[in-house]
């Protein structure tokens, strides 16, 4: 879906007139963003999305992307790259997931044992190891969505 049709969705709801006032706006503003703005002859304006979009692309920090996920009650979580995840056989991915999952519990359990209470240097311990995981895990299933695990076609790479 592009970022416009993403846009023209969202302000369904609520409408372009209340978005725009309680954005300080212009509903043609909000109209354009609603608009395709990729061709020549599109009559829409970059919004936000593509803003950001942009700032991803030109510094490669996803900072802003982590952000606006947080704002939303949620996470970021990367994809894997086409090819970094076809090298690696199917029982390794299992036991990869399966250790990162172990680092988590260790962190879990080292944090609790220490005082019964998980501060925030331990809670960022925490989060990190649940990154590593969530990573992990993303990289097997994109991997079975690769179809790199088909046992069917012999290409389970083990």
């Amino acid at each position: 879906m592009k970022s416009n049709e993403v846009l023209r969705k969202s302000l369904g709801n609520l409408g372009v007139k209340s978005v725009a006032a309680d954005l300080g706006l212009s509903t043609s503003l909000i109209y354009k963003w609603c608009q395709p703005s990729d061709t020549e002859d599109a009559s829409g304006a970059e919004n936000p999305l593509d803003r950001i979009a942009k700032v991803y692309r030109l510094t490669g920090d996803k900072g802003p992307i982590e952000w606006l996920c947080r704002e939303a009650d949620g996470y970021f979580v990367e994809n894997v790259q086409p090819g970094d995840s076809d090298a690696i056989p199917l029982l390794h991915m299992t036991r990869r997931i399966v250790r990162e999952f172990s680092d988590l519990l260790d962190v879990l359990t080292e944090s609790i044992e220490n005082d019964g209470v998980i501060d925030l240097p331990e809670a960022g311990k925490i989060r990190n190891e649940w990154e590593k995981l969530k990573s992990s895990a993303e990289s097997f299933v994109n991997a079975c969505e690769q179809g790199l695990y088909d046992a069917a076609e012999g290409d389970d790479h083990e």
